[in-house]
């Protein structure tokens, strides 16, 4: 259940807070940013996320502590390199400039970023300095505890001055940098100087970094800090509640220090976007998981906003994006990326009745087969919807995971039942359809039959309702040779869109 991160406060006049919601972007954006494919540069401290996990039965005799018989031992980018890697999930060109040891760590690090499309050909080796990492330890979904190795030098000058020529050269061209700065070193006084020398040949500048205070004479587009790191930068306390209400009081202090718009995130509560002037804007999160899995949604709710941003979206559609970005990477464990076609199916469930081209309906289903979903498939025209439809889809739904339902366009419902149908047109029959609790995803076809589109989703079952049998539709061998299932489900004969329309004509006046 969401929650309202803005209630109580104003929806109008200057200082308007506006919430907006991931239905305010259709699913075809997330492939639009893809498509769109933005070149984006990020520098910052890149590190290595590992995760010890399995069950812990008993306590130590030489300690009372959880004994963790460790079944699983998985590593992911981190830091710099999770927000990298998020980017070029969601289909940017993306460039990491960031400084690597010369350790096992680094190597594992670098050839992850590489099988996640990262490019780190610029990014430094330094000789006998760790990779900095941090690793977890988990017992029955709990982190019992997280043990780092980070450097505890400065840079050397040589290598100072190299990931300083690699800015230069990364950033010429780039339609975005995001400074991903998480205190590690990477980012000196040195290399914030050649970044500020460039501002002006930069369309979007964005900062996430702990420590907001030293890059705010970059005057960046955006930053994007939690509460503690928006606290920090005034010099206040940290907000114990009411974490909105607090980003709104302080919103020219915030943006004024800040030297650009502030896109405040706030964990399980979702974020606020805080320009200097006009209106706020407020999105709310996904409230159906524990506050403990919000770890790392900041890194792919930047790396969202970012890639939206530089593909042109709008500011609303930019926000809802990447909390909706965010709110897929909370759901899944460890340090996550959420993918386009993760993102494509998060926004098409936020809005069930939005008629999907084909291309965001493949792109939805291969994320629910990536989850190890059984799809199933039905077609109609769906005209004026009645009890009968009702139970037929709740009986498809049962065959599987997720109801794909794909309806006649309005041209190929007048070629099947004349002139005067349909009664209503497509979208609203999509609308209608979509909002009943079965449906997971509609789409529509302009042909007589589905058969081109059933080859392109290749369904585990195809149902049918009516008074037919496999062998009467046209879609069996189809489906059949691509190794579905072919179901036909209850008729109700006394319900159909036929006889309704028929009474309603047959009515006296």
């Amino acid at each position: 259940m969401a929650a309202d991160p803005v209630a109580g406060h104003p929806g109008t006049g200057p200082d308007a807070v506006r919430v907006v919601t991931p239905q305010v972007v259709p699913a075809a954006l997330a492939g639009d940013v893809a498509e769109r494919r933005p070149r984006v540069v990020v520098l910052g401290d890149a590190l290595l996320d590992g995760w010890l996990t399995g069950p812990a039965r008993r306590l130590g005799r030489d300690a009372p502590v959880p004994v963790v018989d460790v079944a699983s031992s998985t590593t992911e980018p981190g830091g710099a390199a999770n927000v990298a890697a998020n980017l070029a999930a969601l289909g940017a060109e993306v460039e990491l400039v960031s400084v690597f040891g010369d350790d096992p760590d680094g190597l594992t690090l670098r050839r992850a970023l590489h099988e996640h499309g990262v490019r780190v050909n610029r990014s430094v080796i330094e000789l006998e300095r760790p990779t900095p990492a941090k690793r977890r330890l988990v017992a029955h979904g709990q982190v019992l505890a997280r043990y780092d190795s980070t450097p505890v030098t400065p840079l050397r000058r040589s290598t100072e001055h190299a990931v300083a020529a690699a800015v230069t050269q990364a950033c010429a061209g780039a339609d975005a940098v995001l400074v991903a700065d998480y205190g590690l070193g990477v980012l000196t006084d040195r290399v914030r100087r050649r970044l500020a020398g460039l501002r002006r040949r930069i369309p979007l500048l964005v900062v996430d970094a702990h420590d907001l205070a030293p890059w705010g004479a970059l005057r960046p587009d955006a930053v994007t800090p939690n509460v503690a790191e928006a606290a920090a930068l005034l010099g206040v306390p940290v907000p114990d509640a009411e974490r909105a209400g607090w980003g709104l009081r302080h919103r020219r202090a915030l943006t004024e220090r800040a030297g650009g718009d502030v896109l405040l995130t706030l964990d399980v509560d979702g974020a606020l976007h805080l320009p200097a002037t006009g209106p706020v804007r407020a999105v709310a999160a996904d409230r159906a998981q524990p506050d403990a899995l919000a770890c790392g949604a900041g890194d792919t709710f930047t790396a969202a906003w970012t890639a939206a941003t530089a593909a042109g979206l709008a500011a609303p559609e930019a926000l809802a994006l990447a909390q909706a970005a965010a709110d897929v990477v909370v759901a899944r464990p460890h340090t996550a990326v959420c993918s386009t076609a993760a993102l494509t199916a998060r926004l098409a469930a936020a809005d069930r009745g939005t008629v999907l081209d084909h291309r965001d309906l493949l792109t939805a289903l291969a994320e629910h087969r990536r989850a190890g979903h059984r799809v199933v498939f039905t077609n109609g025209c769906f005209d004026v919807l009645h009890r009968g439809h009702v139970a037929y889809l709740r009986q498809a739904r049962a065959l599987g995971d997720v109801l794909v339902v794909a309806l006649n366009s309005d041209e190929s419902v007048s070629r099947l039942k004349g002139p005067q149908r349909p009664v209503n047109p497509l979208t609203d029959r999509a609308g209608v359809v979509g909002a009943l609790a079965g449906v997971d995803l509609v789409t529509a076809f302009a042909e007589d039959t589905p058969v081109d589109l059933l080859e392109a989703v290749r369904p585990d079952v195809y149902a049918k309702g009516g008074d037919y049998t496999p062998q009467m539709l046209p879609e069996t061998p189809v489906v059949e040779r691509l190794g579905g299932q072919v179901r036909v489900l209850d008729y109700l004969s006394d319900h159909s869109t036929t006889a309704i329309v028929a009474r309603i004509q047959e009515a006296p006046r």
